[in-house]
C-alpha cells in the first residue's frame, strides 16, 4: 500500500504542470456482489455507502486518483445437504479503495462537462465479517470464516461522469481482477470469488 501511495503522489506531481488541478471530498452509493463459481451456491447484492476524496489533474485528458472507504460483500446461500438445513452467510468486507483513473472530457463547456474514464483499482480489506443468518455453520465443512478472504484484491473500473459548476457526479462499474477468496474447497472443487460493484458518487470540487 505504501508503494502504491508513493506512486500516486509521484504521478500526480509530474502531471501538475500539464493542466488544471481540482480536489475535494465525495460521497456515494454502492451495490456490490461477490460472484462465485459454484452453481449450487447462490449470491445476492449488498448495498452500502462510500466516503472518500479525489484529485483531478489535467484538462481534456485528465488523471484522477481517489481514496474511498466503503463496504463490499454479498449473501451466500448453500443448499441443504442430506439432513443439514440450508446455510446462509452474510459477507461484509470493510475496505479502503484506491482507484487511479484516466479520463477524457468529451464535452467540455464552461458550466457543464461530460467525461468518460477508466482505470485500475487497488482494494485493501481492513475488516472482514462473516455472519451466519440461517443454518448452523458448524455443520458445514465449507462454511466461510473471515480468514478465508484475501487482504488485498485488484479491480478495474469504467464509467461516465458529469460536472455541473463545482459538483461532479460519477457512475461506474467496478469489476474484480483477482480472487477475493483464498483456496476454499467445496465438494472437492476450489471456490473462486471476485467482486463486482455498481457505484454512484457525488463529489464537491472545493478547488
Amino acid at each position: 500500500m505504501k508503494k502504491l501511495l508513493i506512486f500516486l503522489i509521484a504521478v500526480s506531481t509530474a502531471t501538475l504542470s500539464y493542466g488544471q488541478l481540482h480536489f475535494g471530498p465525495q460521497i456515494g452509493y454502492t451495490a456490490s456482489n461477490l460472484t462465485i463459481n459454484q452453481d449450487s451456491i447462490t449470491n445476492s447484492l449488498q448495498s452500502s455507502f462510500l466516503l472518500g476524496g479525489f484529485v483531478r489533474i489535467g484538462k481534456k485528458i485528465y488523471l484522477q486518483p481517489e481514496v474511498n472507504y466503503y463496504t463490499q460483500g454479498s449473501v451466500f446461500k448453500t443448499p441443504s445437504i442430506g439432513s443439514l438445513s440450508p446455510l446462509e452467510q452474510e459477507i461484509k468486507l470493510k475496505s479502503l479503495q484506491v482507484p487511479l483513473n484516466i479520463g477524457w472530457r468529451m464535452i467540455n463547456l464552461e458550466i457543464v462537462n461530460i467525461r468518460l474514464f477508466g482505470g485500475a483499482v487497488a482494494n485493501f480489506v481492513l475488516d472482514k465479517q462473516v455472519n451466519t443468518t440461517s443454518g448452523n455453520a458448524d455443520d458445514y465443512e465449507t462454511a466461510l470464516v473471515p480468514e478465508d478472504f484475501n487482504d488485498v484484491n485488484w479491480q478495474f473500473d469504467v464509467g461516465v461522469g458529469v460536472d455541473v459548476l463545482m459538483f461532479a457526479v460519477d457512475v461506474k462499474y467496478v469489476g474484480g481482477l483477482s480472487n477475493v477468496l483464498k483456496d476454499v474447497n467445496f465438494n472437492g472443487n476450489t471456490v473462486s470469488s471476485k467482486s463486482n460493484l455498481f457505484v454512484v458518487t457525488l463529489g464537491w470540487k472545493i478547488f
